[in-house]
């Protein structure tokens, strides 16, 4: 029996399985594990599971001797050193394909609360400032008919290509189209690729400045891909039109962060896999990981 530490409750009933076989404990305060609490709940752990906020780094990896499975709450894993868990034949897996709809789902609803200014329009009638019906208040973008591009063009990409189709869209992506021009002819343009050295601030000052005076940001990825302080500027210089972010850089974000005071922007706390249904799914693929790994087996769905 191994023992097994998860750095946060989690949703769906296939904890149980791993209990039978394990030990189990969970961090149950309100907040994340600081890196200290994270390293000493670690302590002689086989196996962890984890989330794509907690950092686990060479050092945390070299302070759990025992460490011998990390199951990756999350498609991503660029918040795991994978040349550290392989230096030390720590298998390392993660929860992919069941949180594609989900993901697409909420970057279409970004896409349309950041077009038809939802959040704006709805705080405006708690504010009591609803006086009468106006012909030219809160008008905003239309998204039928208009042009989607889309960054990156893998599982979740090629879902919110098939949302576009119901709203007659003209779909541009990054696998026939080159980025340049996919940011000058877009209405809206939304962010699929992962987070790697060479998509690190991929819209930048420079990307920003090719995108329509009009044309909306989402970005349901990673927080890094984008400059966030040269999307601000943007904003608040009309550059492009809107934001609509589900992700930041970095996570969480603090109140006081400035790019919070720009105009036309909306902020998600990392909801994109949000439904109790997919998060049941990568709970019970997190679980078979670990139950494989530990029993010497290769993880279902092994990154290394």
């Amino acid at each position: 029996m191994a023992r097994i530490f998860l750095t946060r409750i989690v949703d769906g009933e296939a904890l149980d399985r791993l209990r039978a076989v394990h030990t189990v404990e969970v961090w149950t305060g309100d907040a994340p594990p600081t890196r200290e609490e994270l390293i000493t709940g670690l302590g002689d752990a086989e196996g962890l599971l984890c989330m794509l906020s907690d950092r686990i780094d060479a050092d945390v990896i070299a302070a759990a001797p025992r460490l011998r499975a990390i199951a990756n709450y999350a498609v991503g894993t660029d918040n795991v050193d994978l040349d550290a868990a392989l230096a030390r034949g720590i298998a390392v897996g993660n929860t992919p394909n069941v949180l594609t709809d989900a993901t697409a789902d909420l970057a279409f609803a970004l896409m349309l609360a950041a077009a038809r200014h939802l959040p704006a329009a709805e705080r405006s009638v708690r504010a009591d400032e609803w006086g009468t019906w106006e012909a030219t208040r809160w008008n905003g973008a239309e998204v039928h008919g208009a042009t989607l591009g889309i960054v990156g063009f893998g599982r979740i990409g090629r879902a919110v290509a098939r949302r576009a189709e119901g709203f007659s869209m003209n779909v541009l992506a990054t696998r026939a189209t080159p980025l340049a021009e996919l940011l000058a002819r877009s209405d809206f343009v939304s962010l699929h690729c992962p987070l790697t050295p060479e998509t690190h601030h991929l819209i930048d000052a420079a990307a920003l400045s090719r995108m329509k005076s009009s044309a909306i940001l989402i970005n349901t990825a990673r927080g890094g891909i984008v400059d966030q302080q040269a999307l601000g500027e943007a904003l608040r210089k009309g550059t492009i039109g809107g934001a609509a972010l589900d992700v930041t850089d970095p996570e969480p974000m603090r109140a006081d962060d400035p790019l919070l005071n720009a105009p036309n922007l909306i902020v998600l706390p990392h909801i994109g896999s949000a439904t109790h249904a997919t998060r049941s799914r990568m709970t019970e693929l997190a679980v078979a990981n670990l139950l494989a790994a530990l029993a010497g087996q290769p993880m279902p769905n092994a990154v290394v």
